[in-house]
């Protein structure tokens, strides 16, 4: 049996025998627009995305190659915004940065989640507005706590009690009175990986309210005059594609807000539910109505808040791979095309767990088609597979591709905007590859490709 889940959609707990293979698609040919970035189609056979031909992407910037749809990541922060118009919207920076990313955010008007000084430093680099910047980690070192509070962010969430000492002897230090939020473990475990879920009690993550150190976290905060308690703060997972768990975690954050205000007599007006929105990877899988969300959780806020005699807090929320995936496609050039007769065809492609862990990581699945030509051969399964000295470096474990693919061809794969470049390695010393931002039939770098003399510096 699979040790894997599936991270996406209502299949997560499937654990499906190894040699059971997908079903074929019935156009391999297809662009599936729930999938695909929102300016991607097929012209004369090739796959455009920003109307952009990929050969071209290809022929210009090298391969393995990010690209990313402009108009595709704009219009998800639009819609995110008029989703939650009257909340909150920040940008899980780690889902993807970069500085043209970030300027992006800030010219459609949302706010930004970094967990270090390193994404702090990249915001700050194009001018992001500190205010709108919340500071988030489990173990924020004693020198990014003291950048934030110098910087004026406008929220530090934190998670430990020794967190909170060091923030309370900084802000005294330096004079300021920072807004802070406490990140709650709330006891729902999204269901997801394990990897990815954040707010069961076993795990590195916030403070557990069912133990009681949330609550005493608050008392903690409040007792510093230098610290601004504002709200509190539950991640519960990453992947998620309807409200069961948020309204259970929003239930247990009224009754712990109930208790701050009988016991300190301190209403807290900001709720932050976090992100984990999820996003369709396969043909099938649920596509979440952001405006039906907003909706669900503004309700449960409001009943939840209502029923515990407390008026309804602002609410913000922080989507990170809702408005990046599905904005990003790597392409790949086929290398070899190696068939294991009785079994599958090896595709093997010049990139893999260098560019894209998350396969070998955590058993994720994707769609890839042909993009540099159409075909009407028929289907063969095929496993894509990377160029590394690995053999769980897979970029997607079971899927059709035509039987004439050859060396040469290009392979794109849908969904890789959040947490393929932000999780980039070396290894095998591969450099990392670009990211190119298409929008308007025309294309620009916005992040360069390493060289092998980046691979080197640094080296004695």
């Amino acid at each position: 049996m699979s040790r894997f889940a599936h991270p996406a959609g209502d299949r997560h707990a499937e654990v499906l025998p190894e040699e059971r293979p997908p079903h074929a698609p019935a156009d391999l040919n297809a662009l599936n627009p729930a999938i695909w970035p929102r300016t991607s189609e097929r012209i004369n056979g090739t796959i455009t995305i920003g109307g952009v031909d990929v050969r071209d992407l290809a022929a210009e910037h090298g391969t393995p190659l990010y690209v990313i749809d402009e108009e595709d990541f704009r219009s998800r922060c639009r819609d995110y915004r008029a989703a939650f118009h009257d909340g909150e919207v920040h940008y899980a920076a780690k889902a993807f940065l970069c500085r043209e990313v970030a300027r992006w955010i800030m010219q459609e008007g949302l706010g930004l989640d970094v967990c270090s000084a390193g994404e702090l430093a990249v915001a700050l680099s194009v001018g992001f507005p500190p205010e709108r910047v919340t500071m988030h980690g489990n173990n924020k070192s004693p020198a990014e706590l003291e950048r934030a509070v110098v910087t004026g962010v406008g929220h530090i969430v934190v998670d430990s009690y020794e967190e909170i000492a060091r923030l309370g002897y900084l802000a005294d230090k330096h004079g300021t009175r920072p807004k802070v939020m406490i990140r709650v473990t709330v006891g729902v475990e999204a269901h997801t990986h394990e990897f990815i879920a954040t707010a069961h009690d076993d795990q590195k993550f916030g403070l557990s309210l069912s133990s009681g150190a949330a609550a005493e976290a608050v008392r903690r905060v409040l007792a510093l005059p230098s610290l601004e308690l504002v709200g509190l703060h539950s991640h519960i997972g990453s992947q998620i594609t309807d409200t069961a768990g948020f309204e259970v975690a929003a239930r247990r954050l009224a009754g712990l807000l109930a208790q701050i205000r009988d016991e300190h007599g301190v209403v807290l007006p900001e709720l932050d539910l976090g992100g984990g929105y999820g996003i369709p990877y396969l043909d099938g899988d649920d596509a979440p109505d952001i405006k039906l969300i907003a909706e669900s959780l503004r309700e449960i806020v409001a009943n939840v808040c209502r029923s515990a005699g407390l008026p309804v807090p602002r609410l913000t929320v922080e989507p990170g791979r809702a408005i990046t995936g599905l904005a990003g496609v790597t392409l790949y050039e086929v290398g070899t095309v190696k068939d294991v007769e009785g079994l599958r065809t090896y595709v093997s492609v010049d990139g893999g767990m260098s560019d894209n862990i998350r396969t070998a990581l955590y058993g994720a699945d994707y769609t890839a088609r042909l993009a540099s030509r159409a075909s009407q051969a028929g289907p063969m399964l095929s496993r894509l597979v990377g160029k590394h000295c690995e053999s769980g470096d897979m970029v997607i474990r079971d899927l059709y591709l035509p039987a004439d693919l050859a060396p040469g061809d290009l392979i794109a794969v849908a969904g890789t905007g959040a947490y393929c470049r932000s999780l980039a390695n070396n290894y095998n010393y591969l450099p990392k590859p670009a990211v190119v931002a298409v929008s308007g039939g025309k294309a620009r770098v916005i992040v360069q490709r390493e060289t092998e003399d980046d691979l080197l510096r640094g080296q004695l």
